[in-house]
């Protein structure tokens, strides 16, 4: 059977990037579509995003060192949605002292970090690429990002950091993967401290910008940090009032179309969820739930994301996930693993892809 070029570029895209890889065997012409084709790989992105994206959890363990993809719309206790990920072609000398941290996602990239090195690595394709060394020297209590700047088609890699140790300027500068250069703009006009050191910091993503929760010395209270990844500047958002603001209990993420925090309520024994009914409006939070964590073995839920259908699904402080209804009952706990260590875990979606200047990636 004959199809012409033109229908397959049409049917094509409607396929998850699993049967997409599986494909590039079909022909040499189906091979240079999906590898090499950024026109092909930007309308099945397109697509997929808008009208059935693919999102999974990514859980990243470096004792030992692993990677595992969760698809989260699946049943929590299916295993059959989980797929192990290999990372040793990007770290073939990873060491246990030292932890490879997980300081973004976006567009199906995810932003890692090992010592100094930065690199951005997509799960879906395996293809990875390094980013160079920053040359505004070492990074102290650093707050990292990783976003799109839809308005040049270029991806971002943002870092905010105090320069010297005696010096407490905050210093903020990005990658531009288009440019394959480092940029310095304008730092912030007040002092933002990371109190919880332990806790990696990186950025959530949301209506273009970056954004950390974070310590504004001022004002002396956490704040939301936010860095419009087009115009290139920074501003803050005031948390609601009667939340609670320790970064020991206080966390980001995206639920659904709105910009959200979760609290530990100890009070209570809930983790509450506030959302920003209209950005960068104070006085919008609203409380939307109060989910219950002590039907959790470990008695620690982070929400991560909501399904289709509304349910909440987060991690535990371990390797399982949990998951809650729309109306904020418990529903299931799933562990992945056989202990208890802590766990890194981002979202991502799949996609094909590829960077700017990306010739010189290579294949995992």
């Amino acid at each position: 059977m004959f199809l012409p070029q033109e229908l397959m570029i049409q049917i094509l895209p409607w396929l998850p990037v699993k049967s997409l890889t599986r494909f590039k065997c079909v022909c040499k012409s189906w091979f240079s579509l999906i590898s090499h084709d950024s026109q092909f790989a930007n309308s099945h992105f397109q697509l997929t995003s808008t009208t059935r994206p693919n999102h999974r959890i990514l859980f990243l363990s470096n004792f030992p060192f692993e990677a595992l993809s969760i698809d989260f719309e699946a049943l929590l206790d299916d295993d059959s949605g989980s797929v192990s990920l290999n990372l040793d072609r990007i770290f073939p000398q990873h060491f246990t002292d030292i932890e490879v941290e997980i300081k973004g996602s976006c567009r199906g990239f995810i932003l890692l970090c090992h010592t100094f090195d930065l690199y951005l690595w997509n799960p879906s394709t395996g293809y990875h690429k390094q980013i160079p060394i920053t040359p505004f020297g070492f990074h102290l209590d650093c707050f990292y990002g990783f976003g799109y700047d839809h308005s040049t088609n270029d991806y971002l890699v943002v870092l905010m950091f105090q320069h010297d140790l005696y010096n407490p300027t905050l210093q903020l500068v990005y990658f531009s993967l288009k440019g394959n250069t480092w940029k310095q703009v304008e730092g912030p006009h007040y002092r933002y401290t990371n109190r919880n050191r332990e806790e990696p910091k990186g950025g959530s993503l949301y209506n273009g910008a970056i954004h950390w929760l974070a310590y504004h010395d001022d004002l002396l209270t956490e704040v939301i940090v936010a860095f419009d990844l087009v115009e290139k500047k920074l501003s803050y958002i005031l948390l609601p009032c009667d939340s609670d603001g320790s970064p020991l209990h206080c966390g980001l993420w995206v639920y659904g179309e709105s910009l959200s925090i979760y609290t530990t309520n100890y009070a209570t024994n809930t983790v509450d969820i506030f959302v920003m009914k209209e950005y960068k409006v104070d006085s919008s939070w609203t409380m939307t739930h109060a989910l219950p964590y002590d039907v959790i073995p470990n008695e620690v839920f982070c929400p991560l994301c909501c399904t289709k259908n509304g349910d909440i699904v987060g991690r535990d402080d371990g390797g399982g996930l949990v998951k809650y209804d729309k109306n904020g009952e418990f529903l299931e706990h799933h562990s992945y693993t056989n202990d208890d260590l802590p766990r890194q875990w981002t979202m991502y979606i799949e996609s094909l892809l590829s960077l700017p200047s990306d010739g010189d990636n290579q294949k995992a």
